[in-house]
């Protein structure tokens, strides 16, 4: 049994608990939706317009001195603009800039805007041959719900390696209303084939899964993600892929010591392995009281002064003041007045973890398809990330964890704001609208654009007179009558006509906000 008394013992068996508001969605209220402001946070700002359209970056700063560079320590986590894409005449990636050489080279007429958001410029005048391009590198950290992502570059000096991050997605899946969907599909047709209806071929019997057969669910968490590195490989001289392979590493679990990396297989990292299957395992709560978001123990279930083992079968997670009262009893003694949650433990140490290996799946999917595409790919564990978090005094976040995803030495800087990306489809392939009672309420059209825009483009519209006299920036809802509604944050603007509409960016199923990231501990 661990104690509570010194530091030491604290540092190795107290279970930091993630925070209660660990990420936020893209409806998060504070939220910044690009949508509204018309550029991406590290160059927005009034949004004038220059030349053909062009957008040019207000409201930035005109050096490039990160916003707490002078007061930074050594060791420090700095934070900065994100940094913005840049193409040659070619769309061949260069090396990112800051928002305010972006700026500069829009204002000169040197470049153009590429893509609105995220924000991508191309050079007029400039080709990948003639510039100097040292590469990127690009670290995941792959989760159930989202998916953070993380740009850096790294510098040698010293024999030490310390991460700049240039630029940070946070990724939000919609596995879970796929995941409800199907399920609903599949009520429907099972009642289908209940009714008294014209006979049914029965098909569900005749199916066969192919190997490495994934759920729809799952299958999307590996296509969105491999869809955004591609992105990202596009507009930046991608050189290595960081991912996450698993939440923990059964290697270091056995402290084996054979291999090099001796620190990764005993020691300090091998109980940040041991830590994190155990908060995963357990929910992250105490197993005696169920209290969360506080400092946890590593206990043992049969205590080992009384002949119980360290294997992780006979191992949970406590709060401090039920671990010193249990001390060194056996755990039926401690829960003789309880004997439902003392069976729920003894049934939960011997349960696998269903979810942490659904999650290993499509991590070992991604690996896979990552490694198909790209040459250099480094897989990791989720206790070296953990490890690497704590001891560069990084706090908890799924882009921070992306940035701290392999062997490093020091994160230098990371992006102050963040990109929060959604994944909310194309559309539906349904005709009708339903009621709740299931019967067809109206049609939908067949074609789906009107006038040249389709349902959740990003347009800007100027209406000169009236009493929706203004600009207003968001995502269109077409009609065919040639009023279209446009959502900004400020509200529903409806009845704009199509004459007033001018488009910034395609729908590409995803929506876009921006969100403060606290880079400090």
């Amino acid at each position: 049994m661990t104690t509570f008394n010194s530091r030491e013992k604290t540092h190795r068996a107290v279970l930091p608990q993630r925070r209660a508001l660990e990420s936020a969605g893209a409806d998060t209220p504070g939220s910044r939706d690009e949508t509204a402001c018309g550029l991406p946070a590290a160059v927005s700002g009034t949004g004038s317009e220059h030349g053909r359209g062009e957008i040019l970056p207000e409201g930035i700063p005109l050096t490039g001195r990160h916003p707490n560079s002078a007061s930074a320590g050594k060791g420090e986590v700095r934070e900065g603009h994100p940094m913005v894409f840049v193409l040659d005449k070619h769309h061949q990636p260069l090396m990112p800039c800051t928002p305010a050489r972006a700026r500069k080279l829009l204002k000169q007429g040197r470049a153009v805007v590429h893509r609105h958001t995220p924000f991508v410029i191309r050079l007029k005048d400039r080709t990948a041959a003639t510039s100097e391009v040292t590469g990127v590198k690009l670290g995941i950290d792959p989760g159930s719900r989202f998916t953070g992502i993380a740009l850096f570059r790294t510098d040698v000096d010293a024999n030490e390696t310390a991460r700049h991050g240039l630029f940070a997605i946070e990724l939000a899946h919609r596995g879970g209303p796929i995941s409800d969907r199907l399920t609903s599909r599949s009520t429907l047709r099972r009642a289908r084939r209940q009714r008294n209806l014209r006979y049914r071929a029965p098909r569900f019997n005749n199916r066969s899964r192919p190997e490495a057969w994934l759920a729809p669910s799952l299958r999307h968490r590996v296509e969105t993600t491999t869809a955004w590195v591609d992105r990202i490989a596009r507009w930046a001289p991608l050189r290595t892929v960081h991912i996450e392979l698993a939440a923990f590493d059964t290697r270091a679990l056995s402290a084996d010591k054979s291999g090099s990396d001796t620190e990764y297989r005993r020691g300090t990292l091998q109980g940040m392995e041991v830590r994190e299957y155990l908060l995963m395992k357990w929910n992250r709560a105490c197993a005696y009281c169920g209290a969360s978001d506080i400092p946890l123990n590593i206990d043992h279930i049969h205590p080992r002064s009384r002949g119980g083992s360290d294997r992780i079968s006979n191992l949970t997670i406590a709060c401090v003041p039920c671990n010193e009262r249990k001390s060194n009893r056996p755990v039926e003694d401690f829960l003789k007045k309880k004997p439902t949650l003392l069976s729920k433990i003894f049934h939960q140490a011997k349960a696998p973890l269903r979810d942490a290996a659904a999650m290993n799946a499509t991590r070992c999917a991604l690996v896979r398809a990552l490694e198909a595409r790209y040459q250099d790919v480094r897989p990791s564990s989720g206790g070296r990330t953990r490890w690497n978090r704590q001891r560069t005094a990084t706090p908890k976040s799924h882009t921070l964890d992306a940035l701290c995803v392999g062997v490093l030495e020091a994160v230098a800087r990371h992006p102050a704001i963040i990109h929060v990306v959604a994944a909310t489809g194309r559309g539906t392939y349904r005709r009708t609208t339903p009621d709740r009672y299931g019967f067809p309420r109206l049609s939908l059209p067949r074609t789906k654009q009107h006038f040249g825009y389709a349902t959740g483009d990003l347009v800007r519209a100027n209406v000169p007179t009236g009493k929706r006299q203004g600009s207003h920036t968001g995502r269109v809802a077409v009609r065919a009558t040639g009023n279209f509604n446009i959502k900004t944050i400020h509200g529903l603007v409806q009845g704009i006509h199509h004459r007033h509409v001018h488009l910034l960016q395609r729908a590409d199923g995803y929506a876009y906000t921006t969100r403060a990231e606290a880079v400090r501990a």
